[in-house]
């Protein structure tokens, strides 16, 4: 392995246990084993998905601890660093990189990668609410170099709420499939309903508990299977819509708890021995952009239903050809997709071929491509 020479500057908000963490952190440790150096400048770093980075990976806290503010340290750096290119994760960080960059007056690369669907985060909000996000988007985007997007529904929604030519934004796949998942998912069983000797079947949703999640109607979907077979649900994540999820349970009539038929065991550093011991993952999103969990639950060769949500969950099953689509918010379509899947379920080997393209050294050899540098080969200087 070359010597670390070569740095990648990459520009992000640390600030929860999401997908968009995991996968910055895989996209890290995939630079690293190419023998690049990375500087990670942080707004915010208040995820546990930080422990996982390694231990070569320098950490530049940025302030304040907001992204658009930032951009004035952004732009010290830049002036005083000078990097060849710069990765900015999520809407924002590349917002404020153009701004860096243009106070900074450098010549640095802007790669952005975008992970969500913007139309449909942005679908109930206030018009002016609305005009003031889109505005800078259209002002700012054709500043940047190279727009990567997680998915196809994700680049085509960039193109148009941005104004933007296709041809400027790539997309490349999350590097969701790494060389620790099968070790991870093999680790002690997480949970009695888990255990092998159990015969009823387990159910798991995972994910923030907010509202781009939709875990309400999942529950509705859930007492609904729970009518016609014995079954159990785990909703595993953290998040402020907790206490509606447990009310709800409730007024359908759900037992909570591991004595009961439902239970929320908060936010889980190793998902995939959860996932690994599911007989079926139900994905209830609102919106997505590609979501990670159901191609982790499919790389495992789970079964699953999901919500035909902008974006990704048509493109990972394939029009519904590896699991049922319905539609958001339907509990009763959910319910009989859900029974449907537990009665007949895909074998794993075939599920586990939707998701060949979502490899960390694939992702990593992409990125590196649009960074304008090469898997492998790291220069002096």
């Amino acid at each position: 392995m070359p010597a670390p020479t070569t740095r990648i500057t990459i520009f992000a908000s640390f600030s929860g246990q999401g997908g968009v963490e995991r996968m910055l952190v895989h996209l890290i440790q995939g630079f690293c084993d190419q023998g690049y150096a990375v500087d990670l400048l942080m707004v915010r770093a208040t995820s546990a998905a930080l422990e996982q980075l390694p231990a070569t990976v320098r950490r530049i806290p940025l302030r304040p601890g907001h992204t658009l503010l930032a951009s004035f340290a952004l732009a010290d750096w830049l002036r005083r660093e000078r990097p060849a290119v710069v990765l900015a994760v999520k809407d924002r960080a590349g917002r404020a990189a153009v701004m860096a960059r243009a106070l900074a007056r450098t010549d640095t690369r802007l790669v952005l990668r975008l992970g969500t669907n913007l139309s449909a985060a942005l679908s109930t909000s206030n018009p002016l609410k609305r005009w003031l996000r889109l505005l800078p988007i259209r002002r700012l985007y054709p500043a940047i170099e190279q727009i990567v997007a997680v998915s196809k529904g994700v680049a085509e929604d960039t193109a148009q709420i941005a104004q933007l030519p296709r041809g400027q934004i790539r997309v490349i796949r999350n590097p969701v499939i790494t060389p620790r998942m099968k070790a991870l998912a093999a680790a002690a069983c997480p949970h009695p309903w888990l255990d092998e000797a159990e015969s009823i079947p387990v159910i798991i949703g995972a994910g923030r508990l907010q509202r781009q999640k939709d875990f309400p109607t999942l529950v509705r979907a859930f007492s609904l299977v729970r009518c016609e077979r014995a079954c159990r649900l785990l909703i595993i994540g953290d998040g402020r819509g907790r206490n509606a999820l447990e009310a709800l349970a409730k007024t359908l009539g759900l037992r909570l708890g591991p004595d009961g038929d439902l239970e929320l065991p908060g936010y889980q550093t190793n998902l995939y021995a959860w996932l690994a011991r599911a007989d079926l993952f139900v994905l209830s999103s609102a919106w997505e952009g590609s979501p990670n969990v159901l191609t982790e639950a499919l790389a495992l060769g789970i079964p699953a239903v999901a919500t035909d949500c902008p974006s990704g969950p048509r493109e990972l099953l394939l029009d519904g050809r590896y699991g049922p689509l319905v539609p958001v918010g339907d509990s009763k379509a959910m319910a009989s997709a859900m029974l449907q899947t537990l009665d007949a379920p895909l074998p794993a080997s075939r599920l586990q071929q939707a998701v060949t393209d979502y490899s960390q050294a694939a992702s990593v050899s992409a990125y590196l491509d649009a960074m304008g540098l090469q898997p492998g080969h790291v220069t002096t200087g």
